[in-house]
């Protein structure tokens, strides 16, 4: 039990677990950015187009009195995960593009692959 605490200990000093809570933390205010373009913006340009209330919200389908669709909160929910997946698929590809560089190989040849290319180079040479 004393080792399992120790490397609980030692996980928790990391810098990665401090640069991940500073990502949970930034991710939240980005999900409160999100939410508030799509409520504040888009929300009254699409209330435009449908004739609607502002909020996608107050969408609904009314079948019975006891049977309501609520697809405007939906399509608010959905378009904020489009957002957010949006600037997070940019995000990864600007990280791999930039900060990530690829290995590179810096395995020696195989010597005995060495005297066989040149076996092969002679014996091409020789005809």
């Amino acid at each position: 039990m004393k080792n399992f605490f120790n490397e609980f200990k030692t996980f928790i000093t990391k810098g990665n677990i401090f640069d991940l809570a500073v990502g949970v933390i930034v991710g939240t205010a980005f999900v409160a950015l999100v939410k508030s373009l799509t409520t504040n913006l888009i929300n009254p340009l699409i209330g435009v187009f449908t004739g609607q209330a502002s909020s996608l919200s107050n969408l609904k389908l009314v079948v019975t009195d006891n049977l309501v669709f609520s697809y405007g909160a939906f399509l608010n929910d959905f378009i904020n995960f489009l957002i957010t997946a949006l600037v997070v698929f940019v995000l990864v590809k600007i990280i791999n593009k930039y900060m990530i560089k690829p290995k590179e190989e810096t395995t020696k040849p195989n010597p005995e692959l060495l005297v066989l290319q040149e076996i092969r180079d002679m014996i091409a040479n020789s005809k």
